[in-house]
């Protein structure tokens, strides 16, 4: 599954580069951890998005495609968040195995 998510995310990041549109400019004033906030506070509007539709869905106030898209979202948020954490994980393990 990681792999998947890693071609999934090569190819977005490929296809993004050809693209242009608003918000793909890169900030030269934030730095790696302004970044990681900032995904990381889209990853949660992403799942709180898909939480609200779901609750709607119940109520009957939202339609099925838009149920379907936002829990989809969420979805691949969450696998990608996962992917994300084991690399850091597997990163952090090899830089305490290096010798000193």
């Amino acid at each position: 599954m990681v792999d998947s998510i890693t071609n999934a995310t090569q190819t977005i990041a490929n296809n993004a580069k050809t693209i242009d549109a608003p918000g793909l400019e890169t900030n030269k004033d934030q730095s790696f951890g302004d970044v990681l906030r900032q995904t990381a506070v889209d990853s949660i509007q992403t799942m709180r998005a898909g939480e609200s539709a779901s609750a709607k869905a119940v109520s009957g106030e939202a339609t099925l495609p838009e149920v379907v898209q936002a829990i989809t979202a969420s979805e691949i948020t969450l696998q990608t968040v996962v992917a994300v954490r084991d690399r850091v994980i597997t990163a952090y393990q090899e830089i305490m195995r290096m010798p000193v």
